[in-house]
């Protein structure tokens, strides 16, 4: 087989994303259209919202603004340029594009998984220990949850993309909405079976643990709220736990679907709906589920930007 010269920084990928592949792709593009706008609005809102409302100034909602951003910024990497490519017909990314893009969405992906776990961490002592929330979660403890999860997602993204890009490529064709490493793999000219096993490997590594201390954590909190002698404790801290839950059980699906489950359980259509889910709905829908029933969010949505624009929110 010709070897098709993919080491060099000139050369090029293409793209062969999810509206490449539709029976309807002008419908479908309205749709990522629309999601993306959204995600750009309601993300947008919530950071606003959480940085001028100071009431909002505590450890929850500091987590909170973190998963926004990295929500925004995570659609950001990957829309744009689809809707772009599809508009121009043209559907090439150079070599040193697809390492960047694959280097930002891992880390985006990883820090958004360590921090899911943090933030299961924080519930778990605001409702099992409100005596001493702000001793275990001070303001010092929240910026280096914060800084943990971006170092680590970003070293650990840096070394996959460095070693996957380090691969020669046979092919040029991406089957697939973005560069990442399972489609990028199928290309090589080389035996990749070592580093698909370390790729699994590590993707157990770098998700079971955070999704075990999430399980952990909302275990404890359940038989917590179970022994709550008010009924509108128990109803307040089930609603702020499921918000939460909803965001972890489709990132994780999403990623063990990716990076957990095995390459013989993959074809190129199911990955594109995946990664659709998980770089567009995901971020799409976030910030809609922590804020529609949240007291709180509405409440400073109202604050900022004027009571006559929203109604009075119902209560918690």
């Amino acid at each position: 087989m010709e070897l098709w010269n993919s080491s060099t920084w000139g050369s090029s990928f293409i793209l062969v994303g999810i509206l490449n592949d539709s029976g309807a792709p002008e419908l479908l593009c309205a749709m990522i259209t629309f999601l993306y706008i959204l995600a750009l609005a309601s993300n947008g809102l919530l950071l606003l919202v959480i940085t001028m409302d100071v009431r909002l100034h505590v450890p929850m909602y500091l987590l909170l603004r973190q998963l926004s951003l990295m929500d925004l910024l995570f659609t950001s990497v990957v829309t744009p340029k689809t809707l772009l490519d599809y508009l121009r017909r043209e559907n090439s990314i150079s070599f040193g594009g697809c390492a960047l893009q694959m280097f930002l969405a891992l880390t985006l992906g990883g820090a958004e998984d360590l921090l899911l776990a943090f933030m299961a961490y924080d519930r778990y002592v605001a409702i099992c220990h409100p005596l001493n929330y702000m001793i275990f979660m001070r303001p010092r403890v929240c910026w280096l949850m914060v800084a943990t999860s971006w170092i680590l997602a970003s070293l650990s993204a840096l070394g996959y993309t460095v070693y996957t890009m380090h691969y020669p490529y046979c092919k040029a064709q991406i089957k697939h909405l973005l560069c990442e490493i399972p489609p990028l793999l199928k290309l090589t000219c080389t035996d990749t079976s070592r580093y698909e096993l370390m790729v699994y490997v590590m993707g157990v590594t770098f998700l079971i643990p955070p999704l075990a201390a999430i399980l952990a954590s909302y275990t404890l909190i359940l038989f917590t709220v179970l022994h709550m002698p008010s009924n509108e404790g128990k109803k307040k801290a089930l609603l702020t736990c499921s918000s939460h839950l909803t965001v972890v059980g489709m990132f994780y699906g999403a990623a063990t679907f990716m990076y957990v489950l095995p390459s013989s359980f993959h074809s190129p259509k199911q990955d594109n709906i995946i990664s659709v889910f998980y770089t567009i709905v995901t971020p799409a829908l976030n910030p809609l589920i922590y804020s529609l029933r949240n007291k709180e969010v509405m409440g400073a949505l109202r604050r900022v930007l004027g009571k006559h624009l929203l109604p009075t929110p119902s209560a918690f």
